[in-house]
């Protein structure tokens, strides 16, 4: 299944009170293996960057000054997301801003059903637990060394790998199954057709006397002598 990783950077906490987004970065992974492919692009929100958000993207309006219009990059952004689900960290709050930029462009919005909550997942497997990215990053062993602040593409990216870790890590691309992990499921084999005749043994003479003369060896009822 195709599903874009989301991560939006922001002047502020309040789509409804006059924040923007700065800066969007997205992931696109399927069966929740990332593909290689990714969005990104930073935002002239058309307004003051407050300081202390500053210090925590190192974006300024300065550096947004002379940034696409969300209005521009809008058209390409929905291209990438296509009809995929749509997983974030904290995801009411990207979806928020996200759908703010597309009504007041007069576009569709994305509805509640389309996103996944990976701090919602995260706090149901690990009741109790820390659900930030960083703690989650440091749970499953997924090194920090890229962010030093918080940046969209790069935040995205590392909650791809949080993501898959929490759906079972890589060893579920070996889910014979297919049913992404989920527990109690059954490994169904396909039939195959039976041989018109049984393949010729490649066990030479003497290495079947070797074998019965280890045997002999163990004494008592074995299993390979009622065998054959």
């Amino acid at each position: 299944m195709r599903e874009i990783i989301l991560d939006t950077e922001t002047t502020g906490l309040d789509c409804n009170l006059g924040d923007r987004i700065t800066e969007i970065g997205c992931v696109e992974v399927v069966d929740c293996i990332p593909t290689g492919r990714t969005f990104h692009t930073y935002v002239n929100p058309q307004r003051d960057v407050p300081e202390i958000v500053t210090k925590i993207t190192g974006l300024t309006a300065e550096f947004l000054a002379d940034k696409p219009l969300f209005e521009d990059v809008a058209e390409k952004f929905c291209a990438f997301v296509g009809d995929a689900v749509i997983v974030a960290h904290n995801a009411p709050f990207d979806a928020g801003f996200v759908n703010m930029e597309l009504t007041r462009l007069g576009r569709d919005t994305y509805p509640n059903q389309r996103f996944k909550d990976t701090v919602r997942i995260a706090r149901e497997k690990f009741p109790g637990a820390h659900a930030s990215l960083d703690a989650l990053c440091k749970r499953f062993n997924i090194s920090l060394e890229t962010r030093d602040k918080h940046g969209a593409l790069v935040d995205a990216l590392l909650l791809a790998e949080v993501y898959l870790e929490l759906n079972g890590g890589r060893t579920r691309a070996l889910d014979l199954a297919g049913d992404g992990g989920n527990a109690g499921a059954k490994v169904a084999f396909p039939a195959r057709p039976q041989r018109p005749s049984p393949l010729a043994s490649r066990i030479r003479e003497d290495e079947r006397a070797a074998h019965i003369a280890f045997l002999e060896t163990l004494g008592g009822e074995l299993i390979w002598k009622k065998l054959g």
